[in-house]
């Protein structure tokens, strides 16, 4: 598919953008910038995210850019915010979104390195916050099925063993945002690339499970034999619509009790951990989980619930690596080569690298990115403006390959 633009529209304020015709995922870190000890608004020390990165960067709609590993680079109100191109949802895809999310952490922080030693200062990426996107598919939608009522459903489900895959001691909060034709789940940021993963894996399995239960009331939990806390609130979203669940929400603060101990009353009159409930939470998608993640991923889940791996949540303090993120890179090259790169990403690194492509005996260069699923491209001989969707770029990639 692809559209002629007579006009550039894409600084237009408004432009509804085309969504992909299939389910993706994709993740977004936020980082509080550290310079010498003190946190700084990016915004104030280097005005846009071009002045950080050294290499020129393809625009995106917005102020964002495109990075040259591949996502996104943004100035979010006093946060640094990185974010993944789209992924398919498909066997795989929670690896492939969690690997690409740490290729632009770990290239944003080697870009500040680099700046901080020309301005002879310490600078740091301190670990804020996950954001872990998905689409809510179409097939699923009905009367009484929607983005809405699933994202109210979820936040009934994830809080627990989100807690205890992605939270530290320090945290606050878990929470849930219904945000039109996806659902976004917040959470604190991860500094074990591992334990993003297995959430990444978590979160995708359940909603993967859930959207097609026959409705999106509550009394799916008890159906599906899903603990509940016997006293439970949630709370309005601190941005956007949505839910979160606090230490206001429980009868204690979940993120600072003994995680083994079995301190939480049900509904069922039972009282069991958090790991328990964990464990317990799990049942109904293992074979999801595995699917959108793989059997590594899914055991090391079941590591943290049963207390053979470690939660975040077992240290007394919140582990130092949150302070300064963006320096490991450790990636198993066996996993790399049974996941490759998916047909979106290759597209992605293709336009990120400004490859000319030939279309009818036109030869067209990338020049603006819009939103996640568009690029917008120039004719080099007549400067016509032309808009191609991911997908559209995928089959002209694979049809070259064939030739």
């Amino acid at each position: 598919m692809q559209r002629i633009v007579k006009q550039d529209r894409s600084k237009a304020g408004g432009r509804i953008h085309l969504h992909p015709p299939r389910a993706v995922i994709g993740l977004e870190a936020e980082f509080s910038l550290i310079i010498n000890g003190v946190r700084e608004r990016p915004e104030k020390i280097f005005g846009t995210a071009q002045k950080l990165i050294r290499r020129k960067m393809l625009p995106r709609t917005g102020r964002s850019f495109q990075l040259p590993s591949g996502g996104a680079i943004y100035f979010d109100t006093g946060v640094i915010e990185v974010a993944t191109p789209i992924v398919e949802l498909e066997p795989g895809c929670c690896y492939r979104a969690t690997r690409l999310l740490w290729e632009q952490i770990h290239y944003v922080g080697e870009e500040l390195g680099r700046w901080a030693r020309r301005k002879k200062c310490r600078a740091q990426l301190q670990g804020f916050s996950t954001h872990y996107n998905f689409s809510f598919e179409t097939k699923h939608a009905s009367a009484g099925r929607d983005a809405k009522r699933l994202g109210y459903l979820l936040a009934h489900i994830l809080p627990g063993p989100v807690m205890l895959l992605a939270a530290n001691r320090k945290s606050t909060a878990v929470g849930v945002r219904p945000r039109g034709k996806r659902i976004e789940v917040t959470a604190d940021f991860t500094p074990d690339a591992a334990l993003m993963l297995a959430t990444c894996a978590f979160i995708a399995g359940v909603a993967g499970v859930s959207s097609a239960w026959p409705d999106y009331e509550l009394a799916q939990l008890e159906k599906n034999k899903i603990p509940r806390f016997a006293s439970f609130r949630l709370r309005k979203h601190s941005s956007r619509q949505g839910w979160r669940v606090t230490q206001q929400s429980l009868e204690r603060d979940p993120f600072t009790c003994n995680v083994n101990a079995p301190i939480w009353k049900l509904r069922d009159g039972r009282q069991l951990s958090l790991r328990e409930i964990a464990r317990e939470t799990l049942q109904p998608f293992r074979s999801s989980i595995r699917r959108v993640g793989d059997l590594e991923t899914l055991r090391h889940i079941e590591a943290v619930f049963d207390g053979d791996a470690r939660s975040l949540l077992d240290f007394p303090e919140r582990p130092e690596a949150y302070d300064d993120a963006g320096h490991e890179w450790n990636w198993n090259r066996r996993r790399m080569r049974h996941w490759p790169r998916s047909a979106y990403e290759k597209v992605i690194h293709r336009v990120i690298a400004r490859q000319p492509i030939q279309i009818r005996g036109k030869r067209y260069v990338a020049e603006r990115v819009q939103g996640w699923y568009e690029v917008m491209f120039r004719e080099t001989k007549t400067g016509t403006r032309r808009i191609f969707n991911l997908d559209h770029l995928a089959k002209l990639m694979a049809a070259k390959k064939r030739r």
